[in-house]
């Protein structure tokens, strides 16, 4: 064929092709095949740009004017509303506008593509960086905007680009393809493109060397959690794993160990492990990581935490099935299933000379978590990435029906989402059991202070009954040996008074105690929060303060006790009364108390 005879075509088609020539050689589009047909073009101008229908076709309109960047913009945006199931009835909050679902879903995808740094995206999709809603699912979103319907039509812009009616009750069609929709064909589809593609960026990124070992008992191990266990996939595929025998004979790592400051594994290849026993390993480090073990510790003796969590770790990582449990560096205990590391932690610590010489997968008497958070960049730590990726892994998870997780598994990733409750909130409660509020009455024996500005109309003023705080009262042992710093004491007279302000207390009954028990009597709020002398300052044997404040006559018998300590106090206290402990964070009592601890931060 001669120049002259080739067929021209218009500049917008060609734009068009070159555009689904960028999608063919996306590493993640590119896997993905819809439909026989995916592109068909038309001149519809009320449907904009592009739509897509339910069975696999999507609609580009030739005359529109897009760069070849653009299209292929167009044309990815477009395909995940098929792989997502934005088109599935099923995938529908029940009674759901289906107008108000299409800008949810829109408002998703552009954040998708936007994560995936692609390209060609208009400038309307800045509109969503500063959206107010979550953004952590179509449901999310659509959660978000039905609540406030005025403010959705904003995000309407996003479809104006790409004018995507997603979802229209009367255009399915009933022919294969509609079937194969309705069976999560093109989700599967998706699922496939994705496993594939994170495989060759894990490729693509090694390095010659690395390609060599990549089939390593190790890699393998890695990868089946990247391909089947969506719970830690996203960290396994961010975590890179170090075989180096002279590495780890240098950092005595006998099995494996984290840093989870470098996003690096090391597992030791002279230990000898099987892919199954590996898988076993990979996913109790994984777990450390994603958990937050490194920080969680708040002072405590670090290896006697690291072995408290690894108690809890093996026991989830044994009830969910994964791998082979290893028989050297294994910390298994059926009696401790259902108690946090917390709890664990505690009870190593009662015996801390024969609990040092356990065996974590790094050798006797180191523990395997190495390193802590660090910034990644922007504001983001790595802690924070880590705890992001496993709950997404969750939900991933639960949403894919990829086998059961334990309950307490799923409590602990789901509490990483939510702040922790300060220690004066959590105390605050305690004394709510004990201290109902006060009726207020109103009277004009005593005029409101608001009387002064309107002369003419009389006002009466709130007043409690002092009838109602008789014997409203609670006692407080407060360890004043040499080893609570005086900050300490500082901050526990302030809860005192603070509380019993709080909670309409007028006396407070206090009591000192190092050695020996220094009565102060009852003090009132405001003396307490003054100049208060301190007393004691000795050793520590709190029963002697216990016993004087139990069996004082102007005590009540059912009177709650607090008592602030620093831990480091006899092995056994005989308390009678309700109760509870105020101890800083880090620190532990030498018994298991029968009532609350709560833990101030220092």
């Amino acid at each position: 064929m001669t120049k002259n005879n080739k067929i021209k075509l218009p500049p917008s088609v060609k734009y068009i092709m070159e555009g689904e020539q960028i999608i063919d050689k996306h590493p993640l589009f590119g896997r993905i095949r819809l439909s026989h047909n995916i592109i068909e073009f038309n001149d519809n101008e009320k449907k904009g740009s592009a739509y897509v229908v339910c069975y696999g076709v999507i609609f580009l309109n030739k005359n529109k004017r897009h760069t070849p960047q653009e299209w292929a913009y167009i044309i990815a945006h477009l395909m995940l509303h098929l792989c997502l199931g934005h088109t599935n009835p099923s995938k529908l909050p029940a009674g759901a506008d289906t107008h108000i679902w299409n800008i949810a879903c829109d408002i998703y995808i552009t954040k998708f593509l936007q994560d995936m740094k692609f390209k060609g995206a208009p400038l309307e999709a800045n509109v969503i960086q500063n959206f107010p809603g979550s953004l952590k699912s179509e449901q999310s979103v659509y959660e978000y905007l039905i609540q406030r319907t005025d403010e959705a039509e904003k995000y309407r812009v996003l479809g104006t680009y790409v004018s995507d009616d997603i979802y229209d009750p009367e255009n399915i069609c009933e022919n294969f393809y509609s079937r194969l929709y309705l069976k999560d064909y093109y989700e599967e589809q998706f699922a496939n493109a994705l496993q594939y593609s994170v495989r060759s960026v894990l490729q693509s990124a090694s390095s010659a060397e690395l390609l060599e070992e990549y089939d390593t008992r190790s890699r393998r191990a890695a990868n089946w959690f990247i391909n089947s266990f969506p719970l830690l996939g996203s960290l396994a595929a961010h975590f890179k794993i170090i075989e180096d025998s002279d590495y780890c004979q240098k950092n005595e790592i006998q099995i494996a160990a984290v840093d989870v400051g470098l996003k690096e594994i090391y597992v030791n290849p002279a230990s000898g492990l099987s892919v199954e026993e590996l898988k076993f390993v990979l996913g109790h480090e994984y777990l450390h990581a994603g958990l937050d073990h490194a920080n969680r510790s708040k002072g405590r003796d670090h290896y006697l935490w690291n072995i408290a969590c690894d108690y809890v770790v093996n026991g989830w990582l044994k009830e969910m099935n994964i791998g082979i449990m290893p028989q050297n560096g294994l910390m298994y205990d059926e009696n401790l299933k259902g108690m946090s590391a917390e709890e664990i932690y505690d009870e190593l610590v009662r015996n801390i000379r024969l609990n040092r010489r356990l065996m974590t997968f790094r050798g006797y008497g180191k523990g395997d978590i190495i390193g802590a958070g660090e910034k990644i960049g922007g504001s983001i730590s790595l802690d924070d990435f880590c705890k992001n990726a496993l709950m997404q892994g969750l939900e991933y998870h639960i949403n894919s029906g990829r086998g059961l997780i334990p309950a307490g598994l799923i409590e602990e990733i789901r509490a990483l989402a939510m702040p922790p409750i300060p220690w004066d909130v959590k105390l605050a409660k305690w004394f709510d059991d004990f201290f109902a509020p006060i009726e207020k009455h109103r009277t004009y024996a005593r005029p409101s202070r608001r009387q002064s500005s309107t002369p003419d109309i009389p006002r009466p003023r709130y007043f409690i009954d002092n009838t109602q705080t008789d014997g409203r009262t609670f006692g407080v042992v407060i360890d004043t040996s040499g080893s609570m710093s005086a900050k300490d004491i500082g901050i526990a007279l302030g809860a005192i008074a603070s509380y019993a302000d709080a909670k309409n207390v007028p006396k407070v009954r206090v009591i000192f105690c190092d050695a020996q028990a220094y009565d102060k009597g009852y003090l009132s709020p405001e003396e307490i929060a003054g100049r208060v002398e301190v007393m004691g300052r000795g050793g520590t044997v709190l029963q002697p303060g216990i016993n004087l404040l139990e069996c004082a006559k102007d005590f009540p018998k059912d009177g709650p006790i607090l008592i602030i300590t620093d831990g480091y106090i006899e092995s056994d206290l005989k308390i009678r009364h309700e109760h509870a402990f105020l101890i800083p964070e880090g620190n532990t009592l030498p018994f298991r108390p029968k009532g609350k601890v709560f833990y101030y931060g220092k």
